[in-house]
């Protein structure tokens, strides 16, 4: 019997709890992880400013004779591996992977003294030594909070099991007789266990507070530079693949135009030129000539609209991506099985034009490549959207062998990918298959 309107069906109601179950196992797991990290913490920051404020210490005040500064690069080092236990304790945090930075290091063959500054030299070493100084600080207040909560949460929830085993009536009034509670025990278990109640709601919250505080303070000084770092060499390498990228489309461009419609222009000026001459003396050759030009004008033109579309597709920008690789697998030699999310030809889920014209190239030239070296009999293009992402897969039937080499047509695919801030993976053992997919973030 189906359920009156309106009410939820047995159905509906066990899938609601099994929604919850996992959030509330997952905010249970999210407090156990941050509470370890806030109470392990304090152990830690004692530990390694005991030791690096000794070390530092030691090694500014003997830095006028030569045993300072070994000691100086030791208390560096020792500050490093403090901060790789940091790095390593922050993502269960944050859910951020873990990166480590780039220390510089001694060239081979390089003296003892030589090593000796390097470290020294190195910045990230002293914002290593900074956090294990700071990090004492973050430390005390994040632990005396947590302590805090956690006792105020057991302390209060489980009042009602331990008050009777605590003295009354020695004249101290509680919290209960200053509120105007009473003096009963029905008060005094009411009035603490409400406190516990709202220690017990608040600590998910202000325990993660604290484990957030603790770790962003060591993620900006431990990791914040080698990410700005990271960030500056992923943008150089995008911008070097687009501008390789676009030269190479260019230089394609310029190599089709004067192999193909270029030739046929001389052409047709020479035709129309022995038209001219023909005319008077034979109108018969005229016409044949003329005939040929007019053939050579058609061809010409459409050799001009190819070349068009490789530049910039009407279709693309007028009806979207999945009609323009709809056009370009129609247009293919090979048969291609095109299967796009149909959510990418809606108003609402079109993509970026940046990320709809690298795609379409990609496509494109994947397509060609196809048709030109893989002896292929059949090709099957598929396009999804999903998780703020493009993917893109070309599978062919043919022979294999297809590489990322430089002076290939997939290094060409591979520049404008990484131009986007994507990943290009190429599959093609001997034999074959072979899959092209990409991924561009949208």
């Amino acid at each position: 019997m189906e359920p009156p309107t309106g009410l939820p069906s047995v159905e509906d109601m066990t899938t609601v709890t099994a929604s919850a179950e996992p959030a509330q196992a997952t905010i249970l797991r999210q407090l156990g992880v941050d509470s370890a990290y806030v109470l392990l913490g304090f152990p830690l920051a004692l530990a390694s400013f005991v030791i690096l404020i000794a070390g530092l210490a030691l090694g500014v005040g003997l830095m006028v004779t030569v045993i300072g500064l070994p000691i100086l690069a030791g208390t560096l080092y020792l500050a490093r591996g403090w901060a790789d236990i940091e790095r390593l304790r922050i993502p269960a945090v944050l859910h951020q992977p873990r990166v480590r930075p780039q220390y510089r290091s001694a060239e081979t063959g390089a003296s003892a003294w030589r090593r000796i500054f390097v470290p020294i030299a190195d910045g990230q070493s002293w914002l290593d030594l900074a956090h294990g100084l700071g990090k004492l600080v973050v430390a005390v207040v994040t632990f005396v909070v947590t302590v805090v909560w956690w006792a105020g949460t057991i302390g209060g929830s489980l009042y009602w099991a331990y008050d009777w085993t605590l003295p009354q009536g020695d004249g101290n009034e509680g919290l209960n007789e200053l509120l105007g509670l009473g003096d009963s025990a029905g008060a005094r278990i009411g009035l603490n266990s409400a406190i516990g109640l709202f220690f017990l709601i608040t600590l998910p919250i202000v325990v993660r507070g604290c484990a957030l505080l603790q770790a962003s303070f060591g993620r900006t000084l431990l990791t914040g530079v080698a990410e700005m770092r990271n960030r500056i060499t992923v943008l150089e390498e995008q911008k070097r693949a687009a501008v390789s990228a676009e030269a190479s489309a260019l230089r394609r461009l310029e190599r089709d135009i004067h192999d193909g419609p270029q030739q046929r222009l001389v052409r047709l000026a020479m035709d129309i030129s022995r038209a001219q001459h023909q005319l008077a003396t034979d109108p018969d050759a005229a016409r044949r000539t003329l005939d040929e030009a007019l053939t050579q004008t058609r061809d010409t033109l459409a050799e001009l609209r190819a070349l068009s579309r490789g530049i910039a597709p009407p279709i693309l920008v007028d009806r979207g991506l999945p009609s323009a690789l709809a056009a370009l697998a129609g247009r293919g030699l090979i048969p291609v099985e095109l299967t796009v999310d149909p959510e990418l030809g809606t108003p609402v889920g079109r993509l970026d034009p940046a990320v709809e014209n690298a795609a379409y190239f990609v496509v494109a030239e994947a397509l060609t490549n196809v048709a030109k070296h893989s002896r292929a009999t059949e090709c099957w293009l598929t396009v999804t959207r999903a998780d703020r992402k493009l993917s893109i897969a070309v599978v062919d039937d043919g022979e294999g062998g297809a590489h990322l080499s430089k002076g290939h047509g997939l290094a060409g695919i591979a520049d404008r990918v990484r131009a986007t801030g994507g990943t290009l993976t190429v599959i093609s053992p001997a034999g074959g298959p072979t899959e092209v997919r990409a991924e561009l973030p949208c």
